[in-house]
């Protein structure tokens, strides 16, 4: 073949660029897939498969950044915090509820109206708009079945205190993670000083203090601890292990206070980038549909929405009385409760 002149050399060259300029072209002109993105406090595990199903469902890119067990929830508050003058998240999925109304009270959460939200009860549904609650985690007590007998098992968290379990009984560390959250709706539900009383009782019965609800599952299982106040997810881990546990529900008789429920909360970041698909990724996650998921897979969350009709996977008890708990009034506490749990039940 001849050599190639170099006018036929320029002639391709030019060739080239026009066809990347157009390239370049129809590139700039073509519609961007539309996003969300969610910061996401429940296990990445539990949390993927449906933020999945929802970007194949609807064609919307989800974009999510998940927790990492040694800052708990706080350290994407904090990030939302730290953003607020330029705000990258459009959807807080939180599992920690006083958070959520922790970035509600410093004004960084805006309303939304989704439609399945109308299902919901109104102790789960924010009055001014701003979060809204689902799939709900119990505090529940577990013990091993080796060490405590069917007669002696524990009905309440006052257990905690009895002598019989001196020593033997844990919780997680109260500064951080859904303890915290649940001395401060003790605070809420029993008063400040009754609260304290019964902390206090726990501390002299020597209840151990440890790094998380994980920690405090994994030792009942291993027989390290006969009793623990733990979550169900991390109590349902030990079950399925085949671990001598059993689950129970404190305080769920008729004239007790009541088992506390601890719900996956969403809301809208104020300012959110992209305030449309915010909107239908929660209306997505408050359906039946989801709730089912949850509550049948792993973490055996239970259903808050009337309308779902599959159930948690944990056995829950009959009749089943939850803590009637006022968060609002929980999160206002949750200073006093926190320096309370570090000033004098951890010193």
């Amino acid at each position: 073949m001849a050599a190639m002149t170099r006018k036929g050399v320029w002639r391709l060259v030019a060739a080239a660029a026009l066809i990347a300029s157009v390239g370049g072209c129809r590139d700039t002109t073509r519609p961007r897939q539309p996003e969300v993105v969610v910061y996401v406090a429940l296990d990445r595990a539990f949390a993927e498969p449906i933020l999945g199903a929802f970007e194949r469902a609807t064609g919307i890119r989800v974009r999510a950044l998940y927790d990492t067990e040694s800052t708990k929830t706080v350290g994407l508050v904090n990030r939302i915090e730290a953003e607020a003058d330029r705000p990258r998240c459009d959807v807080f999925w939180n599992n920690e509820i006083l958070n959520t109304l922790r970035l509600k009270h410093a004004g960084l959460l805006e309303p939304c109206d989704p439609p399945h939200a109308a299902d919901y009860p109104p102790a789960y549904r924010d009055a001014a708009r701003m979060w809204y609650g689902f799939a709900a985690r119990a505090r529940v007590l577990i013990a091993n079945t080796q060490q405590v007998t069917p007669d002696q098992m524990p009905r309440s968290i006052r257990d905690l205190a009895d002598p019989r379990w001196r020593g033997r009984a844990g919780i997680a560390k109260p500064l951080f993670g859904t303890t915290a959250t649940h001395v401060a709706c003790l605070f809420a539900r029993l008063g400040p000083p009754a609260a304290k009383q019964l902390l206090d009782a726990m501390k002299r019965n020597e209840v151990r203090v440890l790094g998380g609800n994980k920690a405090c599952a994994e030792q009942v299982g291993a027989g390290l601890l006969a009793i623990a106040l733990t979550d169900t997810d991390d109590a349902l881990i030990e079950l399925d292990a085949g671990k001598p546990v059993r689950i129970l529900f404190p305080d769920s008789g008729p004239d007790e206070m009541g088992t506390l429920l601890l719900p996956n909360t969403l809301a809208v970041v104020r300012g959110a980038p992209h305030p449309d698909t915010a909107r239908r990724l929660i209306d997505y996650l408050l359906s039946p549909a989801v709730e089912a998921r949850l509550a049948r897979g792993p973490s055996g969350q239970i259903p808050l929405n009337p309308r779902t009709q599959a159930r948690s996977r944990l056995v829950l008890p009959q009749p089943f009385r939850t803590m009637e708990v006022d968060y609002e009034r929980a999160a206002r506490l949750f200073p006093v409760a926190a320096r309370y749990m570090e000033t004098t039940f951890l010193d």
